[in-house]
């Protein structure tokens, strides 16, 4: 089984934790929004009592990602289903491979659709994770999601990310900080530089981040000692003039990051201008479901 070098080994292990700890709820959330007062056709039309076997099968290539998800929906509606991983969440599919097969009895059709909805759309995200971290290959920047995911999903989301081979941005409000345009406008440059080292004696915030638009947002952002500066929907003159006033500071720098405007066409581009890391909303909030089955056999 082919692993993207990101999920092998001990990252192998952190999934497979992550995968077992994940909030299951979004999965009992559509099952119920799906079979609403019953499986009207299942019903009436499968007859109860038989064992039915099923094989979910990848129909592109892509980078598989909800397996745990998918066979939560297939044991919640059937206590007694047996489900086999023949494929585990970070490995490359190729159209044919066979994901997983699942036997128990006729609410294996009633699961079908929930289950592959979220096998098909962490899927897209992890596909789409790994093609952007393909393109940056090769240079010093790091691909990045952001917190543009579906609501109710966003835990699911940001795994799907990790076994494309990406990196989680923060998680929420509540474990980064993240200064942007609007916060500036309100609370102004003197109170924000005020507030900052106030933050460094805050248990559980992994950075404090500014964002900065213009060079002299650059300047104003860096004399506030942030850990990430973020370079927002710069033009690539300005990123060079900025990221270059950037590394030119003593001692510690903080870390450049760009965000807006990145697209498979631009990323690479991008990465090339020396960033540290580089966000991607596109990984969560455009990704393309992959295109999986399920088969009665």
């Amino acid at each position: 089984m082919q692993i993207l070098p990101r999920a092998s080994n001990a990252l192998n292990r952190i999934f497979a934790r992550i995968s077992n700890m994940m909030n299951m709820a979004p999965v009992d959330a559509a099952l119920r929004e799906d079979i609403g007062r019953g499986d009207v056709t299942t019903e009436v039309f499968v007859p109860a009592g038989r064992p039915y076997r099923a094989v979910a099968l990848a129909k592109e290539e892509g980078v598989l990602c909800g397996v745990e998800a998918a066979a939560y929906a297939f044991r919640r509606l059937d206590g007694r289903a047996v489900v086999r991983v023949l494929k585990k969440d970070g490995s490359l599919l190729k159209p044919g491979d066979r994901i997983m097969e699942v036997r128990g009895g006729r609410a294996l059709l009633t699961a079908e659709r929930t289950a592959l909805n979220f096998m098909q759309r962490l899927s897209g995200a992890a596909t789409m994770a790994r093609r952007f971290v393909l393109l940056a290959k090769g240079t010093h920047a790091k691909i990045f999601d952001t917190r543009k995911t579906t609501p109710g999903l966003r835990e699911m989301e940001k795994y799907a990310v990790l076994c494309g081979g990406a990196c989680n941005h923060r998680i929420g409000l509540y474990d980064a900080v993240l200064i942007k345009d609007n916060h500036i406008k309100a609370a102004g440059w003197d109170f924000i530089r005020s507030r900052v080292p106030s933050l460094r004696a805050r248990k559980g915030l992994k950075f404090v981040e500014i964002e900065a638009a213009s060079f002299q947002d650059v300047k104003e952002a860096t004399s506030c000692g942030p850990d990430i500066i973020l370079l927002d929907n710069m033009p690539v003159p300005l990123l060079r003039k900025s990221i270059a006033y950037i590394k030119s500071l003593p001692g510690r720098r903080p870390e450049i990051e760009i965000s807006g405007g990145v697209n498979l066409k631009t990323v690479r581009r991008l990465a090339l201008l020396g960033p540290d890391r580089i966000s991607v909303g596109q990984i969560t909030h455009s990704a393309k479901a992959l295109d999986i089955s399920l088969e009665v056999e």
